[in-house]
């Protein structure tokens, strides 16, 4: 993968401080879409989530957040059950690949 295609990732959070939390969440709410409590789907480049996760880490403190990133691959199989917390036709990717 080039550094400018794009991809999607999985971005997981625990973050110990609530002002932190709710500086953080708004925060990824610009750059993806709130897919669980704690995970946001992104779709980036490469260089683009690195430049994120450097702006991510100067938002947190690395003593008592946790914050992931996980590129997903790009025809990995996928299911949902139980109630989301986004319409079906609003899920990235839907239909698409």
């Amino acid at each position: 993968m080039a550094q400018n295609d794009t991809a999607r990732y999985l971005v997981t959070y625990d973050i110990a401080d609530p002002k932190r939390l709710s500086r953080l969440f708004r925060f990824l709410k610009k750059q993806g879409v709130p897919i669980q409590y704690s995970v946001f789907l992104v779709e980036s480049s490469a260089a683009k989530m690195a430049s994120l996760m450097v702006k991510i880490a100067k938002m947190i403190h690395k003593d008592a957040d946790d914050v992931r990133a996980y590129r997903m691959p790009e025809n990995g199989w996928q299911v949902s059950l139980g109630a989301s917390i986004l319409p079906e036709d609003v899920l990235p990717g839907a239909g698409s690949r």
